[in-house]
């Protein structure tokens, strides 16, 4: 049914597309023949409206269970309490995505992927709770590029800023490209990052802990799905002007 959603076919095609012997897929037919979900005209078989109907409601289904099995217990150990509900339904939106594992020699380090592909973006919008040492130092650096940044603090990315890096954000805040906003709904994401043509999604696992294995995906569809989520978070946040190191 999936094969004949991309439009119809005679026998032949069928058996060299599916890899399979006349004897073997002729008793599939005729069921779904019997069923009404596939026609036949002359030489070739078709989709029924109802078999059309069942095809376009299984592909959300079968696409949402491949990025689950690819990665299984990637996603089982996530915790997504940060995802709203309308956007967790559509997490096979992400597409296809790489899964990065975390490098025991450079833990402590920004992950490279993501490292390498910041500088490349000229839109940038980034959540950040987890606010590593060179974070800021790879932003100011983006942005003197002439890169368009909307950077979303949470509560505590905004008060570890405030006792180690003031000046280096300041430099930031006060540049034309750049918007800083604070998350007042604080979601529970160590960092979330679109730009112009990749996603970086870091997630916590169900002990509320970033173990520092994230996703990356190039895919249209991911990066539209990121952009609502911060098309909500944007709805929760209130833009800063400047900060200073006062509570």
């Amino acid at each position: 049914m999936l094969l004949l959603n991309e439009g119809e076919r005679d026998i032949e095609q069928i058996k060299k597309s599916l890899n399979v012997t006349t004897r073997s897929i002729m008793p599939q037919i005729k069921i779904l023949k019997h069923e009404k979900l596939i026609k036949q005209e002359q030489e070739n078989f078709s989709l029924t409206t109802i078999g059309e109907i069942i095809v376009n409601n299984m592909l959300p289904f079968l696409d949402t269970s491949r990025i689950v099995e690819e990665n299984k217990d990637f996603w089982t150990s996530r915790n997504f309490d940060a995802i709203p509900a309308h956007l967790f339904s559509r997490i096979r939106d992400l597409g296809h995505y790489y899964l990065i594992e975390p490098d025991i020699n450079h833990m402590f380090e920004l992950p490279r992927e993501f490292v390498d592909n910041i500088p490349k973006s000229k839109k940038i919008m980034t959540f950040v709770s987890y606010l590593h040492p060179s974070f800021l130092t790879l932003y100011l650096k983006t942005a003197l590029t002439g890169a368009e940044i909307s950077l979303f603090l949470s509560e505590a990315a905004l008060n570890k800023i405030r006792k180690e890096y003031l000046e280096q954000f300041n430099e930031l805040i006060g540049m034309d490209n750049t918007a800083i906003f604070l998350c007042e709904e604080n979601p529970r994401i160590p960092m979330i990052t679109v730009t112009d043509w990749f996603c970086y999604i870091c997630l916590f696992n169900e002990e509320v802990r970033y173990d520092h294995r994230d996703i990356i995906s190039f895919d249209e569809s991911s990066l539209e799905w990121c952009h609502e989520l911060f098309e909500y978070y944007r709805c929760n946040s209130k833009e800063l002007c400047e900060i200073t190191n006062n509570v």
